[in-house]
């Protein structure tokens, strides 16, 4: 990073506290919304499928909206008391088809390791080195391409991780982590089985699938975006810093207003990556009056290069795509 160092941890605590109003402002601006979306898609099934699917999109926005909630309540920066934010994103983890307690582990690890080239693999996208996939057998290259196929990380593996993989703990998860997921299994197959119950499996699946399948790809698509891009940052762990780590590891994805407000600010993630204790929807004040923050957007148009990263060349310092093997497989030859 160009800009010298500064004491951006007494910049950054000036906003790292919740306002319950704002906050409960947050919720119920989100949750009524995606309630009522999620009843007139079913009521629009007697109109026509069409008009279900074009409400599924302002839907998956607020379950998005929610998906933030749930964030914030995890990093404990929603509410100022440590119960309220548990108690909330044990009910946002539940309509948004995540556990609490797990994602938290998870996601605290990744704020941990962030940039980090020894430490990656745990509440990230996984993304190999060039030189890491040259030596992997068959299999596991094979896997990693299919991994990283947009068509399938931004589609059905987006919904498979939500949807299928959130409903198992890890090995390393401890007694708590595993009851949340246990829980929230428990209270998803309440809701839905009375939802079954009520409308018919066939009328719940036409709502909820399209509203998950919209929802779940724009959070992966966010999530991936805010570490790959270009440039960004990866250093072995002996010369990683956290400061720049959350500067340059992590954009400033600059979305217009209206996918901004769905989004809960997420793409000032730069700032976010610096202090989680900043609740959402103080990320854009933090980043307007303070110029050392203020680093070059990453526009949507611009991160649609995202698309083509594949790897990491830790020679250049620098995101590739699968063209870059070609010639490091020359170069190995010649040696």
């Amino acid at each position: 990073m160009a800009k010298e160092k500064f004491k951006w941890q007494t910049v950054v605590s000036k906003y790292a506290f919740p306002e319950t109003w704002r906050s409960v402002w947050q919720v119920l601006n989100s949750l009524i919304p995606f309630i009522v979306m999620w009843y007139l898609m079913y009521r629009s099934l007697a109109i026509g499928y069409w008009l279900t699917l074009i409400l599924s999109v302002p839907a998956a926005g607020f379950m998005v909206r929610l998906f933030i909630i749930f964030h914030d309540c995890c990093h404990g920066s929603f509410f100022r008391s440590a119960r309220a934010n548990e108690l909330m994103g044990l009910v946002m983890g539940v309509l948004t088809f995540t556990p609490f307690y797990e994602w938290k582990h998870s996601h605290a690890i990744h704020h941990a390791t962030a940039g980090d080239l020894d430490r990656r693999g745990i509440g990230d996208v996984y993304t190999m080195t060039v030189e890491e996939y040259l030596a992997a057998p068959w299999h596991k290259k094979f896997g990693y391409r299919v991994m990283r196929n947009p068509m399938i990380l931004f589609t059905v593996g987006s919904f498979i991780v939500f949807v299928a993989t959130h409903r198992f703990w890890s090995p390393s998860s401890g007694k708590r982590e595993r009851n949340s997921v246990i829980w929230t299994n428990f209270a998803l197959a309440g809701i839905i089985g009375w939802l079954v119950i009520l409308i018919g499996w066939q009328a719940f699946l036409l709502v909820e699938v399209p509203i998950l399948l919209i929802a779940c790809s724009a959070g992966v698509w966010l999530f991936y975006v805010q570490h790959n891009f270009e440039p960004t940052y990866w250093e072995r762990h002996a010369s990683w810093d956290f400061f720049n780590a959350g500067m340059d590891g992590s954009s400033f994805y600059k979305l217009p207003k209206v996918l901004q407000w769905f989004t809960g600010n997420i793409g000032f993630h730069h700032i976010h990556h610096l202090s989680p204790k900043i609740p959402n929807y103080k990320l854009e004040e933090c980043h307007n009056e303070n110029p050392e923050f203020q680093i070059e957007p990453l526009t949507f148009r611009h991160s649609l290069k995202s698309l083509f990263f594949r790897l990491w060349d830790e020679k250049n310092k620098a995101l590739v795509g699968w063209e870059a093997l070609k010639q490091y497989r020359r170069k190995m030859q010649m040696q």
